[in-house]
């Protein structure tokens, strides 16, 4: 099977899964029967076509009129089910955007609603106790290695800052931040003294 419909492939039924358990979802859907948007993914070169009807047919190749079109880095396209977040990423040249913005924001609104309940679907699996235990746990572990990850993090600050002397502290950047203000007072001072000298001759 070739990569790009095994790519397209997984895409389609994910989505058209998630679709399938959410009447909320499915309405938002409806708002984009009919209509196509390219999404381009700049480190691959690769455009998805997705075409919305009863459902989301999501294709590689597409030789019809395309309704919107967007390219953006795949780190950005987590950022994208969130819809207040679009006129953000256009500002940042995170994302290009060619054709109406409006759909871009019901394309994400739907990705936005496209939740998977993964402890209902292992419970099928499992039993609802085994899943819960399974879904806490990781859920727990996610957090301690975030939390952990923080405190890695702060601890290298510190270093850097205190013992290693390679960035300032917090308190001399706003100290100099300070000096700089009073430097700017200073200079439209004698500025605005200077103005009023000349301005006597």
């Amino acid at each position: 099977m070739p990569f790009d419909a095994f790519v397209t492939g997984a895409v389609e039924t994910s989505l058209n899964t998630l679709l399938k358990d959410d009447a909320e979802s499915q309405r938002r859907l409806g708002r984009l029967r009919g209509k196509v948007i390219s999404v381009t993914i700049n480190e691959f070169g690769k455009t998805l076509i997705f075409i919305f009807s009863q459902q989301i047919d999501v294709l590689a190749v597409y030789e019809g009129e395309v309704d919107c079109e967007l390219a953006l880095n795949l780190t950005v396209l987590p950022e994208l089910r969130q819809q207040a977040n679009l006129t953000q990423l256009i500002k940042a040249d995170k994302l290009a955007l060619e054709g109406d913005i409006q759909l871009a924001q019901q394309f994400s609104a739907l990705l936005s609603g496209l939740k998977p309940d993964v402890e209902e679907k292992l419970s099928q699996y499992t039993g609802d106790i085994v899943a819960h235990t399974l879904v806490s746990g990781l859920k727990t572990g996610a957090q301690r290695i975030r939390q952990g990850a923080k405190r890695r993090q702060r601890d290298l600050a510190e270093v850097i800052t205190e013992e290693w002397k390679l960035a300032p502290q917090a308190l001399e950047i706003a100290h100099f931040a300070d000096q700089v203000d009073d430097l700017k007072s200073d200079v439209a001072r004698f500025e605005a003294r200077l103005d009023q000298l000349l301005g006597r001759r």
